[in-house]
């Protein structure tokens, strides 16, 4: 039996109309850097599939000391922020032809280094650390390595960042939870006192009760409890205990806490927060089926992933930390 020919990039140009080294930009995933078009490079990804193109991944690693691999830590999967940015990833990385690697962390440093450690091994092209307790660890580790890295979420003084405008976020939130109460105790729920993103919107919750009150959050107005549900729950017991009520306006830092301060919320009756101003930062669509109103702010994730992509493709991302600006879902 005669043995099939293999299908070249050549057969795929002849049959698309494009050239061969638009053909194998195309298929190597540097056609955005080439400002090739949009229409162009499925017209010929339709071809080759139709064609039963297959490329030598192992050949073309050892031409180009690329894999075709990229891969990402983050913390956590049973979330929804970190969930969507992952999915984003993934859908920015197949659109560059590349096969995206995702690995959750834990929030532990040793797991995280462990993980960069492995992937680095498997020789990835690329490395987006989400949301790491150690960025600059696992940059030096990439740097290293010559692997091409960047941060989402958390930022690094050892590569380039793009993270939420954690204070933007949460100022305009504030400012809303005061406009919205009845009085001016407000309180703040959850994160952790080293955390950037905590750090950054805790600081926007006190300057911003300053401004717009005239009085300096006292200290018990600011829980910096952890991001647990059990943390969250004794948090607001806590407050409840101490004012006999609930506060005039709650601001709780993530859906995980939310959860836990629900727990106890759901013991009180429906007039317990009639005087009650609620707040997360962080968003679930639940939130908003609530019996009670809930607003939130919810993190660009589509927007973080694409502008990371885009300063690493530029290849001139320095140590640069640029912010995107959450969306506001104001009840």
């Amino acid at each position: 039996m005669e043995r099939k020919r293999k299908v070249t990039i050549y057969d795929v140009a002849e049959k698309s109309g494009a050239s061969a080294s638009t053909v194998a930009s195309i298929l190597n995933g540097s056609w955005e850097r080439r400002r090739i078009a949009p229409d162009t490079a499925a017209r010929v990804n339709l071809v080759a599939e139709t064609l039963g193109y297959s490329a030598n991944r192992q050949a073309s690693a050892l031409r180009t000391s690329r894999s075709g691999l990229i891969g990402m830590i983050i913390p956590l999967h049973d979330n929804r922020y970190f969930s969507s940015i992952s999915q984003s990833f993934e859908e920015e990385a197949r659109r560059r032809s590349l096969c995206p690697v995702v690995v959750s962390t834990l929030r532990d440093p040793v797991e995280e280094r462990h993980t960069v450690a492995k992937l680095i091994s498997h020789n990835i092209d690329q490395l987006f650390i989400a949301g790491a307790t150690a960025p600059d660890t696992l940059s030096d580790m990439c740097s290293a390595a010559s692997i091409a890295h960047i941060n989402i979420d958390l930022p690094g003084t050892h590569c380039a960042s793009v993270i939420s405008d954690n204070y933007w976020g949460a100022q305009q939130l504030t400012q809303h939870l005061l406009h919205t109460a009845q009085g001016a105790d407000i309180v703040f729920i959850g994160g952790i006192a080293s955390d950037f993103n905590t750090t950054e919107r805790a600081r926007a919750f006190r300057e911003t009760v300053m401004a717009q009150t005239g009085i300096m959050p006292a200290h018990d107005q600011i829980n910096i409890c952890g991001y647990s549900p059990e943390e969250g729950e004794a948090a607001i017991r806590r407050i409840y205990a101490r004012l006999g009520r609930l506060p005039s306006a709650i601001l709780v830092n993530s859906t995980i806490s939310f959860e836990g301060v629900f727990r106890f919320l759901k013991e009180l009756p429906d007039a317990a927060f009639e005087q009650t101003a609620l707040g997360c930062y962080d968003w679930d669509p639940f939130l908003s089926h609530l019996h009670f109103p809930v607003s939130m702010v919810r993190q660009n994730a589509k927007a973080l992933v694409k502008q990371a992509f885009d300063l690493l493709d530029s290849g001139d991302s320095g140590k640069q930390i640029q912010m995107v600006r959450p969306d506001l879902l104001f009840t």
